[in-house]
């Protein structure tokens, strides 16, 4: 969905910049802080090192990140998760993350390279549990992605952190309903994404574009089979792409086989998923919305996508043929 489907540079990547800024307000030097904290397209490289398919996930590790460079006191104890979290953060010195942000054209890289996907105590502290019990990164996510409203009709409690209007406003189609209306017509279409159901239902509705899906498979599907698995097996395996759960549980929830299926994504963990998928999916790389199309491409390819797309245009037409373009 994102990134194919939906332009989420103004809403998910946007949200995860803006919940790194908001985590950190309140701290010792916070006003020598840059505004934004680091480029999208320096957040974009990061999300396709892979693993991060989910932008919750994508937050917690951007600011991991960004806290290698931070002086943290000790937790401080308080029985109120936000307020033991807000006198942490007050006690925290960003003077030299300030002054290192200012300095780099791609601070999350550049701490990624040096530090690789170091995870600081305190932000694991903070990046447990759900909204309203504990994690302080997801709570504050959605806050901004959801916007007052929304969040609250979602998870029937107040915002406590940000009041204006969701980012998730600012979301706009990727592909024309004529050629969705086309490939529809002449193809089974399904969707498989990390959104949670109620936030993938919000475009599908406000875009009017629904009745062009057979199915959609959600982060609810892989948290409800994860869980079960939990329950019978004791262990935690992860079902979210790149493994290929969603896409594999796409034919069995519709009863059918399939002669060619294609999985169009915009992430190299999308193109490992197809690759791995028992269903057999030819992945398509996507890179309409990319601010470096060039890189997107070869990163894609690397993770196996059987070709790439820059205009949904000449997507009927190739799939009438079922015979995809020589990589390139």
């Amino acid at each position: 969905m994102d990134g194919v489907l939906i332009d989420v540079s103004r809403s998910y990547r946007e949200a995860v910049r803006k919940t790194a800024r908001l985590f950190l307000q309140g701290a010792k030097g916070g006003e020598k802080l840059p505004d934004p904290l680091f480029p999208l397209d320096d957040l974009a490289r990061l999300k396709q090192t892979g693993g991060l398919n989910n932008d919750w996930d994508l937050a917690a590790q951007s600011i991991s990140l960004l806290f290698t460079l931070v002086v943290v006191p000790e937790y401080a104890a308080h029985p109120d998760y936000s307020s033991r979290f807000e006198k942490t953060i007050m006690g925290c010195d960003v003077s030299l993350l300030a002054d290192f942000l200012s300095s780099s054209t791609t601070p999350l890289m550049d701490l990624l390279e040096k530090y690789g996907k170091h995870r600081e105590p305190f932000i694991s502290a903070c990046f447990q549990g759900d909204v309203g019990a504990g994690n302080i990164i997801k709570q504050i996510f959605q806050e901004i992605f959801l916007g007052h409203s929304l969040f609250r009709s979602i998870y029937r409690i107040k915002t406590r952190f940000f009041r204006g209007e969701g980012l998730i406003s600012q979301e706009g189609p990727l592909i024309a309903k004529d050629i969705l209306a086309e490939l529809a017509g002449n193809h089974l279409l399904a969707i498989a994404t990390g959104r949670p159901r109620v936030e993938a239902d919000y475009p599908l509705d406000h875009f009017n574009i629904r009745q062009y899906f057979s199915l959609m498979v959600t982060l609810d599907d892989c948290i409800r089979e994860e869980e079960m698995n939990f329950r019978e097996r004791r262990e935690r395996i992860s079902l979210s792409k790149p493994n290929p759960y969603m896409l594999d549980l796409i034919p069995r929830l519709l009863d059918t086989t399939f002669g060619e299926c294609y999985y169009l994504g915009d992430m190299p963990d999308d193109m490992l998923a197809a690759a791995s998928s028992r269903t057999g999916y030819r992945g398509i790389g996507i890179v309409l919305s990319s601010l470096d199309r060039e890189r997107q491409r070869k990163e894609l390819l690397q993770a196996g996508a059987a070709c790439i797309i820059e205009d949904f245009s000449v997507l009927p037409e190739m799939l009438a043929c079922e015979t995809l373009p020589v990589k390139s």
